[in-house]
């Protein structure tokens, strides 16, 4: 797609999450766009900056396809990393400016990967927008529900993922998200 379709072409407009019980602990991730389509994953044990990063980088990756690509964080720590701290640390060896050894480094290299391959495709960067978390912006509080659902499966010993683009059906983001185990039958 050349540049000047990209510009044209309606943002798409996905949020992110990351979730973790016991920081660290089982952890997950989710994002979940405008038009309910989700994804969410889990991990035994992780931190809440990696379920934010991986949550980032399965937006990005699920979303080659997609000309303008806007992705909502509540997570300053992800838009900073993406946005200006991954390329630094690479480039010196993996350091941060401090010289401490960066941290998760195999999901910086794969979010570079993602970034470079929109690059080659001739697509334009991916727009990142910080949103409040926990303050009613409901595309957030999908992402953060279906998060803590996966970190909850992780608590189980499930490492796995969930999509609407693997079965999953489709959520209905017109109206809030189920709070804590609201949806839970007592």
């Amino acid at each position: 797609m050349n540049a000047q379709h990209a510009e044209d072409a309606k943002p798409y407009v996905v949020a992110t999450d990351g979730a973790c019980q016991r920081n660290p602990g089982p952890a997950g991730w989710a994002w979940v766009a405008e038009d309910g389509h989700w994804a969410a994953g889990s991990i035994e044990a992780g931190t809440n900056n990696i379920g934010e990063l991986l949550a980032l980088l399965h937006a990005i990756r699920d979303h080659a396809h997609v000309p303008r690509l806007t992705v909502q964080a509540d997570s300053m720590y992800a838009i900073n990393t993406y946005s200006s701290w991954m390329d630094g640390h690479a480039r010196r060896g993996w350091r941060t400016s401090t010289g401490a050894a960066t941290k998760n480094i195999d999901i910086l290299e794969m979010l570079i990967a993602a970034r470079d391959a929109r690059r080659a495709a001739g697509m334009p960067d991916v727009e990142l927008e910080h949103v409040r978390g926990h303050s009613g912006h409901r595309l957030n509080g999908w992402a953060d529900e279906r998060a803590v659902r996966a970190a909850q499966h992780g608590a189980e010993g499930r490492e796995l993922i969930w999509s609407t683009h693997r079965t999953a059906e489709r959520i209905d983001v017109r109206v809030d998200a189920p709070t804590a185990g609201a949806d839970r039958s007592r």
